[in-house]
């Protein structure tokens, strides 16, 4: 598809929400609790994840934020720790999260003013900034910095070359998103050509789509990846990470809310941070029952399995900053996958984040 088919999509598809949106009234509080990358019951939380003891216990009143996360995903582990481990209660806040299935429909939420953050690619700030549009959107806090997916074959592979892709189909994801650009980057990065990505598959539907037999490879996130090794239909193949540090997925909010509710930003991105150091220093036992509420049916090993493999590939940086050098890599990318013109390229990284947040982070408040 070519950029400009890809860009009037995306808008379109952004446009849609927005009047589904404004119709729809509420914003969803936990309407899609269940909403996991593969749309299977294996990461389905059953309850509220974030009634936790040490939340319910803090005697404050909390403020509520409502909050979208663009996939169900061990891959953001740090969030859902500072929900069941009390983090975000003791800043005096309550998360109201629902997972959107797509940083468009998270940004449509923002824009809509149905939803207050949202954890989705930076691009889409870049996309909504290139409209010239009433509202903007800006990264407070970079959470990831590798692409987190994984390439997994059907059949066993004792020493994958990514040449091995060429002929073979790919299941990946939908088209503009990140693992789907970083997966087409690396393409052609190891110069494989007659490789055949599949990206018209609902993310909920990719492991149903594979598992039925469509695809000689699937691309996929933790802990379906896992998951779908230890029931033996794939084999581990090749970290996507591999492709190099990349500012997959951040925390997003309108330019005007950040403004109106700094200190909501600033409690927020502290609960985070605690959530990813806690990951450092807990012990095994404490990090499978501090996830399993967001991952029900998943077994304990594969979940501290996925988190010891994200741990290994460095995927939440000690410093979660959107940095000059994180941009010039994003929009790379995206010039690369046609979805981005050259001359549209932001020089300025304050254009579409404000890391001060993240620059007070231990300061207190």
């Amino acid at each position: 598809m070519n950029r400009v088919g890809k860009m009037s999509g995306w808008l379109i598809a952004v446009a849609l929400m927005l009047i589904v949106a404004s119709c729809g009234g509420s914003s969803g509080g936990n309407s899609s609790p269940s909403a996991s990358p593969s749309g299977s019951a294996s990461a389905a939380p059953s309850a509220d994840p974030s009634a936790s003891p040490s939340a319910s216990a803090t005697p404050q009143e909390l403020t509520k934020v409502r909050f979208s996360e663009v996939i169900r995903s061990i891959f953001y582990a740090p969030h859902y720790v500072a929900m069941s481990q009390g983090f975000f209660a003791k800043q005096g806040l309550e998360i109201d999260m629902n997972t959107s299935q797509g940083s468009d429909k998270g940004a449509a939420a923002l824009l809509a003013g149905t939803g207050d953050v949202s954890l989705i690619g930076p691009e889409t700030a870049i996309y909504i900034y290139n409209q010239k549009g009433e509202k903007t959107l800006k990264v407070f806090y970079q959470l990831t910095m590798k692409d987190g997916s994984f390439l997994l074959s059907r059949e066993p592979v004792e020493s994958f070359e990514w040449s091995d892709l060429a002929g073979k189909k790919v299941i990946g994801w939908r088209p503009g998103s990140s693992p789907q650009m970083v997966m087409a980057s690396m393409l052609k990065q190891e110069q494989v050509e007659g490789t055949e990505v599949v990206t018209n598959i609902a993310a909920t539907a990719m492991t149903g789509a594979f598992t039925s037999g469509q695809g000689d490879y699937i691309q996929q996130f933790e802990p379906v990846a896992s998951t779908l090794i230890q029931e033996g239909q794939a084999y581990y193949a090749a970290s996507l990470a591999d492709f190099g540090e990349y500012p997959e997925t951040g925390y997003v909010a309108t330019s005007d809310y950040i403004a109106e509710h700094p200190d909501v930003i600033q409690k927020f991105v502290n609960a985070v941070a605690e959530g990813t150091e806690w990951l450092n220093t807990a012990s095994d036992d404490e990090i499978v029952q501090a996830l399993k509420p967001f991952f029900e049916g998943t077994p304990d090993d594969l979940i501290l399995q996925s988190i010891k493999r994200y741990q290994e590939q460095n995927t939440w940086p000690a410093s979660p900053v959107l940095t000059a050098e994180s941009l010039e890599t994003l929009q790379n990318v995206l010039i690369e996958n046609g979805v981005l013109k050259s001359e549209e390229k932001l020089s300025d990284v304050s254009a579409i984040a404000d890391m001060s947040f993240v620059d007070k982070i231990g300061q207190g408040g």
